[in-house]
Formats: C-alpha cells, sequence, structure tokens
C-alpha cells in the first residue's frame, strides 16, 4: 500500500465527511458532553502522524557482565489512523525520502496497532512487530546481519476504573477529557516473540520462542491546565512468566526451553493541543519486559516508541452511522 492510496483515502473520507456535514439534519447526535468529558459519538477522528518504533533486544550473561545488544536497523515511518466509536485502525510505512531509511534496503520493519473499547471500563489492545535487518553490538562489536529476523504479537486487556477518565483522549483523541482526573487501570499483557539468529554461511541458524503474560496494575493522569491543552502521564509495573524454548536448526546443540519469572515496566507520556476539531499532538510510550531466556542468560526486551499527529474529526455519514447502530443492535454492544 503505497503513499499515493493513503493520501487518496484520506482525501475521500474528509470529502464525504464535508459534503454530509452540509446536509445532515440534527437526528443524529455529535457532541455529548459530561463534566468530565466530551463525547464525539458520531464523529469520525482521521489523522496523520509520523512515527518511530523498533523492537529491540539487550541479552546479559547471568555469570559475567558480558552481553549484546540486538537492535533493528531503525526506520522512521508515516502513516495515517482512522477512529470511529470503539475501533481504531492505523497504517504505517517507511518512505525512501526519510534520511534514515535510504540505507535500509536490505532491512524491513512493520508495525500495527489495533484499539477497541468495551463500554466504559474494557480496552483492549494487539501489536504486531515484524523486522528483518539486526545489529549486534556491544563494548568490542558492531556488525550487522541482514538474515537475523524478529516477529512479535500480543497485547493487553484493560480495566479503566474511573469512568470519568478518558483514556481515548490519549491514544486517539475520539474523545476530550475537559477536567483532570485520573485512574487506577489494571492491565493483562501477553506477547509472543520468534527471533530467528542466521548467519550468511549459515553456520548459525537458532530460533528463540518466548511467550510472557504479566498482571501490569497502572496509574494514570490525564491533566487539562486550560481548555484547549492537554497532558497525560501514566506508568505500570508488573510481574507474571515467560516460557522460553531455544531450537537449534543446525541439530549441532540440544533444544532448551525454560519457564521463569518476567517483570514488566512501561512508561507513558502525550501532549495535545486541541482547537475545536482539529488537534496536534505527540506521544511517547517505552514498554521494558525482563525474562531469562536459558540457565545462563537473561533478556531486556525493549519497545520504544514515538509519534508527532495531527487530525480532524468529522461529522460520520449518515449511512455509516446506521450501520453501525445495526451491528451494535445485532450484538447486544
Amino acid at each position: 500500500m503505497g503513499i499515493k492510496y493513503v493520501v487518496f483515502v484520506f482525501v475521500l473520507l474528509c470529502c464525504n465527511a464535508i459534503v454530509f456535514s452540509q446536509t445532515e439534519n440534527d437526528s443524529i447526535v455529535y457532541d455529548i458532553q459530561t463534566e468530565y468529558i466530551e463525547k464525539f459519538p458520531n464523529r469520525i477522528t482521521a489523522r496523520l502522524f509520523y512515527v518511530n518504533t523498533s523492537n529491540s533486544l539487550k541479552v546479559n550473561d547471568r555469570n559475567s557482565d558480558l552481553y549484546f545488544n540486538l537492535t533493528p536497523n531503525k526506520q522512521n515511518r508515516i502513516g495515517a489512523s482512522v477512529s470511529f466509536r470503539s475501533l481504531t485502525i492505523s497504517y504505517s510505512f517507511a518512505p525512501n525520502f526519510l534520511a534514515e531509511n535510504k540505507d535500509n534496503e536490505n532491512s524491513k520493519l512493520f508495525n500495527l496497532d489495533f484499539r477497541n473499547y468495551f463500554g466504559r471500563h474494557w480496552m483492549q489492545t494487539l501489536d504486531l512487530y515484524q523486522a528483518k535487518g539486526f545489529y549486534l553490538e556491544n563494548r568490542d562489536i558492531n556488525l550487522y546481519f541482514p538474515r537475523i529476523k524478529s516477529f512479535k504479537i500480543g497485547g493487553a486487556t484493560s480495566y479503566i476504573f474511573n469512568e470519568n477518565f478518558s483514556f481515548r483522549a490519549i491514544a486517539s483523541q475520539d474523545e476530550k477529557q475537559l477536567k483532570s482526573t485520573g485512574s487506577f487501570i489494571p492491565r493483562i499483557v501477553y506477547y509472543y516473540t520468534k527471533l530467528n539468529i542466521r548467519g550468511e554461511d549459515n553456520s548459525t541458524d537458532t530460533e528463540l520462542h518466548t511467550f510472557d503474560i504479566v498482571f501490569a496494575p497502572s496509574y494514570y493522569y490525564n491533566f487539562v491546565p486550560t481548555k484547549n491543552l492537554f497532558i497525560s502521564a501514566g506508568v505500570s509495573a508488573g510481574i507474571g512468566l515467560n516460557y522460553s524454548k531455544n531450537e537449534d536448526n543446525n541439530h549441532i546443540q540440544d533444544d532448551e526451553s525454560l519457564t521463569s519469572l518476567t517483570t514488566e515496566l512501561n512508561f507513558r507520556g502525550s501532549l495535545t493541543y486541541d482547537i475545536s476539531s482539529f488537534y496536534l499532538g505527540t506521544h511517547y510510550n517505552y514498554l521494558i519486559l525482563n525474562h531469562n531466556t536459558d540457565r545462563s542468560s537473561y533478556v531486556n526486551d525493549n519497545i520504544p516508541f514515538f509519534q508527532i499527529f495531527a487530525g480532524y474529526r468529522f461529522r460520520a455519514p449518515k449511512k455509516l452511522v446506521r450501520k453501525a447502530d445495526d451491528i451494535n443492535e445485532k450484538i447486544k454492544l
């Protein structure tokens, strides 16, 4: 999917919404305001963004100070996202005209994110990361291995205790926090990761499979210092289990598996400036999973995420609103 197609869809969506806004009657509610939250139940929230994210690993020897970092050949990406009611879908890609991407012909980095809400309390996220081409480095070496691949899929199921707290105002801007408040948000975090370490001469061909499941209590606070300015910060710390299995595809060494303790740390910060239906802002998020991979080493699994975005809230076409209402009625949502 190229940039021309993304821009075409975005422009078409905007044009449809603008035409509709001039002809729609008042039978559809577009704004609902309470003391703490302004909701946009029948608006499409569309935005364009720049993002830099990756999934890197630091492998540490348990019996010495030896370590090595596995860092993907990072890429700057641009993309678009669309939110309507409880569903948010985003897509991004790495264009060659950005300077950091010009030497990445033999590397790949793909990221896909989904977020859904169920009522005022439940939130579900799903993340996918796929990378090819990694740097292996420590104090003495810095080598590039184009055939090392990684695949990660997982997410979190969260429960938001405070109904006056809006996570949508942080993540997708299809709600607006009007008054400062915070919330305790317990989460179940789970990820599956597959790492394939393969040398150019195939002398090394090892696969590492890891499964993490963590209970991670968190606390977030949304601060609204002025009518148009929104600041949010949150942190979580969790503990759970990891299952890791090493497989040697060359059958030189025996396969090894291990179940061990895993810990989680997650930091998030957001800043948004909102003027009527137009908004712009930035996100930063850093997820760290720590666990053993075998009896002699442990891993720091890191996912940094930085985003700059700008968007607009459009009135949804009448046909889309009616279709969504029909679906909600059928599934009793």
